[in-house]
């Protein structure tokens, strides 16, 4: 998808505009469920607060993510894609002063389901690396099947539906943790082009650095940092639906 962003800068009137905020506390089901869809159908994105995964865990993952990144550069490449790899699993690196080129470093892996992960690629730095993302698999896992049920009743369908249709319990999911060092040239480099996410959804741990935009009604607006929130894409296998 290219999109020309200095041909389509928000007027006021946009820029005030946030994406939806769904509390999922509410007792209301019903109330939820609608909210969900809404904002999916609407937006494609929305903050979920009161999800219910300890904001001390989303804390202690975010550290460990830091400290990997902090970490010497033999450190982190001792978990780096393998040359020639076709898949996605290991550490990246891009910081080129080239137009149009990312400036980014990535750590991905796969987190679910157990026959699906491979541990040479999860840092053995920081120790506490592994028990984090483990104690985060099983809170995001739960998040992610639960907005899945309200889209498939949204959909007409029953609430496992779009659940067992992406792989039930073997649906793979991934982590990929984001760095952007200080870009000395920023106007050559971005953080991440357009994009769409080729996958169901992605539940999204962001902090109170900005930078993440979406696309709406042909305008580019900034996805606003609620510190108590998770945001929530959804993905081209679900919009397809």
């Amino acid at each position: 998808m290219e999109v020309e962003r200095d041909q389509h800068i928000s007027p006021p009137s946009l820029m005030a505009k946030t994406i939806p905020i769904i509390d999922l506390s509410n007792l209301d089901e019903e109330l939820v469920a609608h909210a969900v869809v809404k904002g999916s159908e609407e937006w494609g994105i929305f903050h979920v607060v009161n999800h219910g995964i300890p904001m001390d865990l989303i804390q202690r993952l975010k550290d460990v993510g830091t400290q990997f990144f902090e970490l010497p550069e033999t450190e982190k490449k001792a978990v780096a894609k393998q040359d020639g790899s076709k898949d996605f699993e290991g550490y990246t690196t891009n910081l080129k002063y080239v137009k149009g080129e990312v400036w980014t470093e990535n750590l991905f892996h796969r987190i679910w389901p157990p026959t699906c992960i491979n541990f040479d690629y999860w840092p053995k730095n920081p120790p506490q690396y592994r028990e984090v993302i483990e104690e985060y698999t099983k809170e995001t896992k739960k998040l992610s099947e639960r907005i899945l049920g309200y889209l498939s009743e949204g959909l007409g369908l029953p609430s496992e539906a779009l659940i067992q249709g992406l792989g039930g319990e073997s649906t793979e999911y991934v982590m990929r943790i984001n760095n952007y060092p200080p870009d000395p040239k920023p106007d050559l480099t971005l953080g991440v082009p357009e994009h769409t996410d080729i996958i169901g959804i992605t539940i999204i741990i962001t902090n109170e650095v900005p930078g993440l935009q979406i696309f709406k009604d042909d305008h580019w607006l900034d996805v606003h940092y609620i510190p108590s929130s998770i945001t929530v894409n959804i993905g081209d296998q679900i919009m397809v639906c």
